[in-house]
């Protein structure tokens, strides 16, 4: 069944709607939370279901519902990180070369680091459009940035990203 669909059964108050749609969706907000936040969060989990449970009756195009979820986790998250996006951009990674990894693999342990090691804006770009396969245009809604700006973060995490993980011993 469409999320659309689920989201008007929600509106007309079926509580196997809400149940269903939470199922679907669960796995993804947890993801969200957990490589935001460097791992997972269960307190900010439940203010967003939270958070969908109030605002979903005031939804008032259900099709849009992937953006308005996503932007609901956003606003949770920033809240819990609220203090690393006032601080000033970090200076940029420095190219040192780690221990050897066996023959270069990277695993998920290394990349969970390196992305836990970007700023939280390009962090942030990173999940949403290539771990959420969010299309550009519902990435900047969801940060509140225009695309052009979406497209930079990413440009700039993925410098990041590389560096780091070659800091950390993996040669691309």
């Amino acid at each position: 069944m469409s999320d659309e669909l689920l989201v008007v059964r929600c509106q007309l108050g079926e509580r196997e709607a809400f149940a269903e749609l939470v199922r679907g969706w669960h796995p993804a907000v947890e993801r969200y939370v957990g490589r935001m936040l460097g791992g997972p969060d269960d307190d900010v989990v439940q203010e967003i279901w939270l958070a969908v449970v109030k605002g979903l009756p005031r939804l008032r195009r259900p099709d849009r519902f992937t953006p308005w979820l996503f932007t609901v986790a956003r606003r949770a998250v920033m809240n819990r990180l609220r203090e690393a996006y006032t601080r000033p951009e970090p200076e940029p990674i420095d190219d040192v070369r780690g221990e050897d990894e066996a023959e270069g693999v990277v695993n998920r342990e290394t990349l969970a680091g390196a992305l836990a090691a970007l700023p939280a804006r390009e962090r942030e770009a990173l999940l949403l459009f290539y771990l959420e396969d969010l299309p550009l245009e519902t990435c900047a809604q969801i940060c509140a940035v225009p695309v052009g700006t979406v497209k930079s973060r990413l440009n700039r995490a993925r410098g990041l990203l590389r560096r780091e993980l070659m800091r950390k011993g993996y040669e691309a």
